[in-house]
Parts: structure tokens; C-alpha cells; sequence
């Protein structure tokens, strides 16, 4: 009989820094580039999607352009 693991995957971290500011043009907050519907779901959300999300963020950060590049 083969032994059981019990071992659980590490959770999805939050992509929080703590730099909440949300941009109204885009819909998402500046810090973590999130929806604010993402982050209300974020608590309660399964790992699935929060990978989901994780993989939105890099084609987000994206169309942010900052004031250095100008």
C-alpha cells in the first residue's frame, strides 16, 4: 500500500505592495495592477485564479507608461 502526501502546494502570494492607487483610465490599481474587483476576490479566491491573474499582470504593466520615459 502506497503512503498518502499530504503535502500542500505553497499559496498564491498577493501581488500587493502596498502602493494602493487606483488609475481611472485603465480600471486597475497602480501598485499591483489589479482590478478592484480582483483584489475584493482576491481573499477568497482559489488558486487557480489568482494564477490567472498573476499571468494578466505582466501584459498590464505593460501599458503603463511612467514619467521617466517620457
Amino acid at each position: 500500500m502506497s503512503e498518502v502526501n499530504n503535502i500542500s502546494a505553497p499559496p498564491v502570494p498577493s501581488p500587493c505592495v502596498s502602493l494602493c492607487k487606483m488609475d481611472m483610465e485603465r480600471r486597475y490599481c497602480m501598485g499591483c495592477l489589479r482590478t478592484i474587483e480582483e483584489i475584493i476576490a482576491w481573499s477568497k479566491a482559489d488558486d487557480v485564479y489568482k494564477r490567472a491573474v498573476w499571468a494578466e499582470l505582466p501584459l498590464r504593466r505593460q501599458t503603463i507608461r511612467f514619467d521617466e520615459e517620457e
